[in-house]
């Protein structure tokens, strides 16, 4: 049976012998019983070694943590450096209005020079003063080479203003481009015939 007795008709000293075995059994397995009842689980990775769980929270909350604070920046960056600084100084525009009086004169001069500083539509100087200032902000050019059109290099870059006009290569690239247009006029040929008595 699964209790461990014998079924059918037993006599009685075979039952009597069965249940102090049993008992034996219980008692020597029950500090085995009270031994597992406290004791705590072991986890193990599939290699056979402890795991710290401890360890691996902690790890786990400062990743999640390092995440949320690059998600954070890319949410800021998406957002627009520059609307948020654009944000931020309207705010403060409207912080440093909202202390001025109520009633503005004539002679006010944060007004005067928001008025100054609007463009208006059809406004005739608008244009000349962004000329000049313009011309105020403009950086100097750096010179550019002037005379005949130089020959193509292979990077079409434009030489330097120094450059005297001289060709002092050994013919490299010149040859390079003929043979690229040369095979490509190959190519060409051998498809035009190819296709001929269609």
């Amino acid at each position: 049976m699964s209790s461990g007795v014998r079924a059918g008709l037993v006599s009685a000293d075979v039952l009597r012998k069965e249940q102090q075995e049993l008992q034996k059994h219980d008692k020597s397995i029950k500090h085995l019983e009270e031994e597992s009842r406290n004791a705590k689980t072991v986890f193990r990775d599939k290699s056979g070694r402890k795991r710290n769980l401890a360890q691996e929270q902690l790890e786990q909350r400062l990743k999640a943590e390092a995440e949320s604070k690059r998600e954070e920046q890319y949410a800021k960056w998406g957002k627009g450096l520059a609307q948020e600084r654009q944000q931020q100084q309207n705010v403060e525009d409207a912080i440093k209005e909202m202390q001025k009086p109520l009633a503005r004169y004539i002679d006010d001069q944060d007004l005067d020079r928001m008025l100054r500083e609007q463009e208006r539509e059809g406004d005739p100087m608008a244009d000349l003063i962004k000329k000049r200032k313009a011309k105020e902000n403009k950086e100097k050019e750096k010179p550019r080479y002037k005379g005949p059109a130089p020959p193509l290099n292979r990077f079409n870059i434009w030489p330097g203003h120094r450059w005297d006009g001289v060709d002092r290569s050994n013919g490299f690239e010149q040859q390079r481009f003929a043979r690229i247009a040369n095979k490509k006029a190959v190519q060409e040929l051998a498809y035009k015939w190819s296709v001929e008595d269609m």
